[in-house]
């Protein structure tokens, strides 16, 4: 009763950490350890190093981490040829768990890639990869199995957990109906969870409230910082510009963040399907610099950046990708938001769309449904405990 896991993202520690707490539910004494972040320490996973730390954005990030990364690789290799844990889970960061998953094929140890990564999106060749080293793929999106199945590989298809996190959630009521006010219109902003995601969109995002602000005083600007770090980050970022904007700023809040907020600001990100969960318009925003932009218009062969978008292929999600120090887009993307303020129509519009989109695409199920993959399927069966009677 054995799993390694290895998770580098910011997001996939939360699904990993939901995964683990439903794997000690239904089979008590499973041990859980790997590389991942401190949502999975806490929920009971013997953490061997805090990988989340390393999740950056762009090309030129990565080359600090390279050294630190080849270590952690061998480290996870001596554990699978000394420890033998009876499956390796991966959660998407794949630069880095294709690695993960090689040395653990080598080792004889079942290799699950849970929320897997978006070969559809870009550099398709690595499919290689996943028919040589990865023995299951549990998909979340609704339209990857079919991109799978065509290309001669088996997929289960399990739903996203992000559904499943924003329905077990219990609102925090007070906060929400705190921040709810007629005298006051509340636009939720949501500036991503990597600290490089906060440091090159969130100044954007403040020109943005700046231009609105003068057009709508009465609005206020409701801020869901990831950590403490980026709270501090953007408290100095709009000090430092001297801004008197009706900001606030919250850590641990993102999900009465949303709820409050008429709609988003967001930077681009698996938030989005916590905004389309909770039925909220949102414009998206992204910050890239000139050589990771060229790159992508090479290697990236989707339309849009929003999963959202991608489910029905057109821009549900208004998205303003910014390119080094570009700023043209502050014009049309604080206008989409002044339209939603202004004219009643147009958001209620927006949000019809919205619902229609949750009604037909969110689901819950995926955890409970990987949970039981594991230990009906993976993990052998004597090595099991028997349940305890009720």
């Amino acid at each position: 009763m054995h799993l390694f896991f290895s998770v580098g993202e910011p997001s996939g520690d939360q699904h990993a950490a939901h995964l683990i707490r439903e794997l000690q539910r239904r089979r008590p004494g499973i041990r859980c350890v790997g590389f991942g972040g401190e949502e999975m320490r806490a929920a009971g996973c013997e953490l061997h190093y805090r990988l989340t730390s390393m999740a950056v954005m762009g090309f030129l990030a990565v080359i600090p981490l390279l050294w630190k990364a080849f270590k952690l690789v061998r480290q996870a290799k001596r554990y699978f040829e000394e420890q033998r844990p009876d499956a390796v889970v991966m959660i998407d960061f794949s630069g880095f768990n294709w690695f993960i998953a090689k040395h653990a094929k080598r080792a004889g140890i079942r290799v699950i890639f849970y929320v897997p990564p978006q070969l559809w999106a870009w550099k398709e060749s690595r499919i290689e990869r996943i028919r040589r080293d990865v023995d299951d793929v549990l998909c979340c999106l609704p339209f990857e199995p079919a991109w799978y199945a065509k290309r001669g590989v088996k997929v289960e298809y399990v739903g996203h957990p992000f559904f499943d996190e924003v329905t077990e959630h219990r609102l925090d009521e007070e906060f929400v109906d705190g921040w709810s006010s007629p005298k006051h219109r509340n636009v939720a902003i949501l500036p991503g969870s990597r600290d490089a995601e906060v440091r090159h969109n969130f100044p954007n995002m403040v020109e943005v409230m700046r231009r609105l602000h003068e057009r709508h005083p009465q609005v206020r600007f409701l801020v869901a910082c990831y950590k403490e770090e980026h709270r501090q980050f953007c408290s100095a970022h709009l000090m430092a510009k001297r801004n008197r904007l009706p900001v606030h700023l919250f850590v641990g809040k993102t999900p009465e963040v949303i709820q409050a907020g008429e709609f988003c600001l967001m930077v681009s990100g698996s938030i989005s399907l916590e905004v389309l969960a909770r039925g909220k318009p949102a414009a998206v925003v992204y910050w890239c610099d000139w050589l990771m932009y060229r790159i992508g218009r090479i290697l990236v062969k989707v339309k849009y950046v929003s999963l959202p978008n991608l489910f029905v292929d057109r821009e549900v999600m208004p998205e303003f990708i910014f390119v080094g120090g570009q700023t043209q887009l502050l014009t049309p993307l604080t206008e989409v938001l002044h339209g939603w303020l202004s004219v009643d129509e147009r958001l209620t519009a927006a949000k019809h769309e919205m619902a229609e989109l949750r009604e037909r695409y969110v689901h819950t199920g995926a955890t409970k449904r990987v949970a039981e993959f594991l230990l009906n399927r993976v993990i052998p069966a004597e090595n099991l405990p028997a349940a305890k009677a009720a």
